[in-house]
């Protein structure tokens, strides 16, 4: 081959002060090297990199190539994994292959027959059909019953208020209601999400951002 590849993984994670030298080196080695570099977020590569390069932004991967990957590596390993727990797999993961993968061999861990139960125990989040029916509940049904489920997620499945409160702004933008009142909707969701990460008790946010939803839908 005329050049040689260099491909640098997690280059976001890189100090300034080392990117300032991978800068001066891929300017030493321009005539026979080209460099690749992966990053989660570009705004972690310092500005004279990316003037030197070419930006190609990739999508999250679609449902059904992380499916027939995830089945594919459960096959080879001898680990059965049910429809419900590959989609929570990718419900948490959001279309990154390589967490997919992390996820399905932590669930694997746990049981050798991987189903959305185990994943949701093994990931630390809340099954996706139990969230579904807890939020119906709140926002149609009783909400004391479901301010309850949400309790219990907390204290004795031992899942994070973040991580809840992640679950719901996706589960909540999927309800059957008006596309013009979603906006609203993940408005309450996200400030309930931004006041727990400065620090607020999550469990009242989570509270207060579905009765605002309730409220919300009622007034429809």
């Amino acid at each position: 081959a005329p050049f040689k590849l260099v491909i640098l993984d997690e280059a976001d994670n890189m100090t300034s002060d080392a990117q300032q030298a991978l800068r001066r080196i891929m300017e030493i080695y321009a005539q026979n090297t080209r460099f690749i570099l992966l990053a989660n977020y570009v705004s972690g590569i310092i500005e004279p990199i990316q003037s030197r390069t070419v930006m190609i932004r990739f999508s999250p991967l679609p449902k059904e190539a992380v499916f027939a990957r995830l089945r594919y590596i459960a096959e080879n390993e001898g680990v059965k994994v049910s429809d419900d727990a590959l989609e929570a797999i990718y419900e948490f993961t959001q279309g990154d292959m390589r967490r997919a993968i992390n996820a399905l061999q932590i669930a694997a861990t746990v049981s050798k027959a991987v189903t959305e139960e185990v994943v949701a125990k093994a990931l630390g989040m809340v099954s996706p059909r139990l969230l579904r029916e807890t939020l119906y509940e709140a926002v149609k049904g009783s909400f004391g019953k479901a301010a309850t489920q949400i309790y219990g997620f907390v204290a004795d499945g031992g899942v994070g208020e973040l991580e809840i409160i992640k679950q719901i702004h996706r589960e909540m933008l999927r309800l059957d209601v008006p596309e013009y009142v979603k906006p609203e909707i993940a408005y309450i969701i996200a400030e309930a999400h931004y006041a727990i990460l400065r620090g607020a008790h999550g469990l009242t946010q989570i509270y207060g951002a579905l009765a605002k939803v309730r409220r919300l839908l009622k007034s429809v």
